[in-house]
């Protein structure tokens, strides 16, 4: 099945809440998501509204939502992705030493896993991140969960590499979140040079 890799766009918040909810269901849900299902299910419909403009290129400019859509419509899996710049405050771990953008949400349905949609929302998300010449990213950073080893194997395989910084779980300071990054690609060094 031929997936379309796309941004959201702002109209498409019923489609963008559906598929946060489904994840938020998965059973590797409560070491995926910063959110619960309960907390989910209670946002306004003006919530969504807001989270779709925000991920869309309608939005600042800061935030994408990459979706793949199944030829009938339905969208099986989503990554989103956050700019970071030095001078501002970031939404988890530490502050940002460089031009960054920071991977969540990362989501694929279990009935289109192993087709490679993982792969292809992170290369759409990391090519655009790679793409900004304002601000130029230096790296692409995320976070696992220690306890959540089928995601970080998958990180690894497509060349994140962790970084030796951890931040507490909120909610659960006993539990740890590993940062993972990869570093701007040389090709796209030698292109801005």
């Amino acid at each position: 099945m031929h997936h379309v890799i796309r941004v959201v766009r702002a109209d498409e918040w019923p489609l963008v809440k559906e598929l946060r909810l489904a994840a938020l269901r998965d059973p590797a849900a409560p070491v995926a998501f910063l959110e619960t299902y309960e907390q989910g299910i209670t946002r306004s419909d003006a919530f969504w509204q807001d989270r779709a403009l925000g991920g869309s290129e309608d939005g600042d400019g800061e935030v994408r939502q990459f979706v793949a859509v199944a030829p009938g419509g339905r969208w099986d899996g989503s990554v989103t992705v956050l700019i970071e710049r030095p001078d501002a405050e970031v939404g988890f771990g530490e502050t940002a030493e460089v031009h960054q953008a920071h991977v969540v949400g990362v989501f694929v349905r279990p009935e289109a896993r192993g087709r490679g949609l993982a792969e292809e929302l992170f290369r759409a998300a990391t090519d655009w991140a790679w793409s900004l010449d304002e601000p130029r990213i230096e790296r692409v950073r995320l976070y696992v969960h220690e306890g959540n080893a089928r995601a970080a194997a998958f990180y690894r395989r497509i060349g994140f590499a962790p970084t030796g910084r951890t931040a507490p779980v909120p909610g659960d300071p006993s539990a740890r979140e590993i940062e993972c990054e990869i570093g701007r690609p040389e090709r796209h060094q030698e292109v801005m040079r």
